[in-house]
């Protein structure tokens, strides 16, 4: 079983593995924070990453915020951020997009005014919610400001056989609110129950996309990047997919028993981030 909790007992070739980590990409909620909490060790933990010279990135699949939002966000926990270290789904799939389909230039998008915004400053053009202003792609997110008039185009749009896409696959948002958060994968059901058609691509954890932007991005090598996050069959599905390093820590919401159950196997499980920090310390000295 590879699950540790102190530098003491760690295998040479584990300790192999994380000595050559470049960049860690973290999951956050459950991972650095719950809910509206930040863990003790997150900061210690992040300052220990850049006296050793790795770089991070925080990872979402929640596309409704743009990078800026996000930086305030994390501002407001403690945690000082800056909008290239932001990651979110919206962003994969704008490199998705540039890297596969270059071609693609205009896109309906159905998604908060923060993302589209960001789509746009990324080049591309938001058509309008008219069968004559037509797209070359269809993009569905989760989206919370939600008008039954453009969630009828988008169908129009997927019904008519454009390309189409879809940020992330999550069907609810967690919150602690007395509501359910319908997510992009929910209405991506209603547009198939209304068409038939499901996406040609979902972006987000756990499709390997969502990493190979931030490998292409920062010249990395696959083994060169640790996944960390709390979720087995998304973080952990993720880093498996994209050939990557897993690190489950078990702050959030997968258990030690998960941890044992998991198929395929978990590359290594640890109580939290900051036993991670010490093992990457520890195997920069012995290996």
């Amino acid at each position: 079983m590879n699950f540790y909790t102190d530098i003491h007992g760690v295998p040479g070739v584990t300790l192999s593995r994380l000595c050559k980590l470049r960049h860690i990409a973290l999951d956050m909620d459950g991972t650095i924070y719950k809910g509206k909490t930040l863990f003790p060790f997150t900061i210690p933990f992040l300052n220990q990453l850049k006296r050793m010279g790795i770089t991070y990135s925080f990872l979402t699949n929640n596309p409704s915020k743009s990078t800026t939002d996000y930086v305030s966000k994390l501002s407001s926990l403690g945690i000082e951020a800056s909008e290239e270290e932001i990651y979110t789904s919206a962003q994969a799939t704008i490199d998705y997009l540039k890297r596969q389909y270059p071609q693609y230039k205009r896109l309906f998008l159905l998604g908060t005014p923060s993302m589209i915004e960001q789509f746009e400053q990324a080049g591309y053009v938001s058509t309008l919610d008219s069968p004559e202003d037509e797209p070359d792609a269809l993009i569905v997110a989760f989206d919370m400001s939600l008008k039954y008039e453009r969630l009828c185009r988008a169908a129009w749009w997927a019904k008519q056989e454009k390309p189409y896409f879809a940020t992330n696959p999550d069907r609810v948002c967690p919150t602690d609110q007395p509501l359910v958060l319908v997510d992009c994968g929910s209405i991506c059901a209603a547009i198939e129950a209304s068409t038939g058609r499901k996406p040609d691509y979902v972006v987000g954890k756990p499709q390997a996309a969502m990493l190979d932007g931030i490998i292409q991005s920062k010249q990395l090598k696959p083994g060169e990047i640790g996944m960390v996050g709390d979720r087995i069959y998304t973080d952990m599905m993720m880093a498996h997919n994209a050939h990557t390093y897993g690190i489950l820590v078990l702050t959030g919401e997968a258990s030690l028993d998960d941890a044992r159950k998991a198929n395929p196997e978990v590359d290594i499980i640890l109580p939290s981030i900051e036993v991670l920090g010490n093992l990457i310390s520890y195997s920069r000295q012995k290996v």
